[in-house]
């Protein structure tokens, strides 16, 4: 049974999968000291797990690992280890994730948490039970101007949520010649755009707006092939001239969406979408105004108010030290923040779990209802008829 961290200690964690996203995560434990001086743990890289050969040593070299190892079971077994960054592949997630709550380690895990609402429910069984801190890779949520928007609806400042649009558009595999990786399998990456980016559509749409009750879903796979990749790849590379296979998942999801609430949404993703890149954003409408936000202005709200209901105009806001976590990272408002910094914010929100013993950020249980509303997305997209979301 894990138990909270003391006053100052250092917590030796690892990270296992070292693609792009473990080196995100590796950066944010090392920054995070920088940002956050007064946090009670002090994190301190001691292994990283990567099976391909050579890639742990040269991260080990490079970010200061205390080792490098092949299995990522050695991780679970190795006794300095207090807390685990799970970035491996997404057909990888269950089996690491409950083993390493089963040996007593913290655990960051990245989104989806499986390829089934089934496989995150047992993650998330096997945190609960063995009483150690959980944390998920839903960095959009953590973005200050984000959780601003959160604040506005929940104050009624734009009155009762009518309807919702979210959207996730991105050409990381727009171009025919993308290697076909195990993101495009169905055994390994499960349903393809709908755990890659829809995953997060669903976790902003329910920490904006409330629980989804029933969902109807459209799906389409645009680019049928892919050639195969001849080495060991890591992110969205190509593979010109490989062995052309099949894309077994899918490349575009359209949904509609009822909430608990009774308000109406729409979430839109496709990852071959040209000419647009990491096109992200919302549109929230409520009974006295909107609110809307998009990724690539990250640190902006455009917010509609007021009495006028007609023609009211809306006002762009730029977050600043009183939103979330802007303070920690930049001085006054307009100044920008990024990317990295957003897994910067679940480092410290992840450690502070651990260091106090109480959830902070997003948890399991997110990954859980966002995974459930994916499954019923893929049941209704079979099925042609709206889905009922299970809990």
């Amino acid at each position: 049974m894990a138990h909270p961290a003391r006053p100052q200690e250092t917590l030796g964690v690892a990270v296992v999968g070292f693609g792009w996203m473990g080196r995100v995560h590796t950066q944010a434990y090392a920054r995070v000291r920088h940002h956050y001086p007064h946090l009670a743990v002090r994190p301190e890289l001691v292994v990283v797990a990567e099976e391909v050969p050579g890639r742990g040593e040269e991260a080990a070299a490079r970010f200061g690992f205390g080792s490098a190892v092949r299995d990522w079971r050695e991780v679970a077994a190795d006794p300095r280890v207090a807390a685990v960054s799970v970035t491996a592949p997404n057909f990888l997630h269950r089996e690491i994730g409950v083993a390493m709550a089963g040996a007593g380690k913290h655990l960051w895990i990245e989104k989806p948490v499986g390829l089934t609402a089934e496989d995150a429910r047992a993650v998330a069984g096997a945190v609960a039970g063995a009483g150690v801190q959980g944390a998920v890779g839903f960095n959009y949520r953590s973005a200050p101007a984000v959780e601003a928007a959160r604040d506005l609806i929940a104050a009624g400042d734009i009155g009762t949520v009518t309807h919702v649009r979210v959207r996730l558009f991105s050409d990381y595999a727009a171009h025919p010649d993308s290697a076909l990786t195990w993101r495009y399998e169905r055994e390994r990456g499960g349903s393809g755009v709908l755990g890659d980016l829809a995953s997060h559509g669903a976790d902003l749409a329910r920490f904006l707006c409330g629980d989804i009750a029933a969902v109807t879903a459209d799906t389409a796979v645009f680019l049928p092939e892919r050639p195969r990749p001849a080495d060991a790849t890591a992110g969205h590379t190509r593979a010109a001239g490989g062995v052309p296979g099949r894309v077994e998942n899918e490349d575009y999801v359209g949904c509609l969406l009822r909430f608990a609430s009774g308000a109406r949404g729409v979430l839109e993703a496709c990852r071959v979408s040209v000419g647009e890149q990491n096109a992200y954003g919302f549109e929230v409408h409520g009974t006295k105004g909107a609110v809307f936000w998009d990724f690539r202005r990250m640190n902006e709200l455009g917010v509609s108010r007021g009495t006028a209901y007609q023609d009211q105009p809306v006002s762009t806001v730029y977050v600043g030290p009183g939103d979330g976590e802007f303070a920690a990272f930049q001085p006054g408002a307009a100044n920008a923040m990024g990317y990295d910094d957003l897994k910067v914010v679940e480092a410290y929100r992840f450690l502070r779990s651990i260091a106090e013993g109480v959830p902070h950020g997003a948890t399991l249980t997110d990954a859980v209802r966002s995974a459930a509303v994916l499954d019923a997305m893929a049941r209704s997209a079979r099925g042609g008829t709206w889905t009922d979301v299970q809990p």
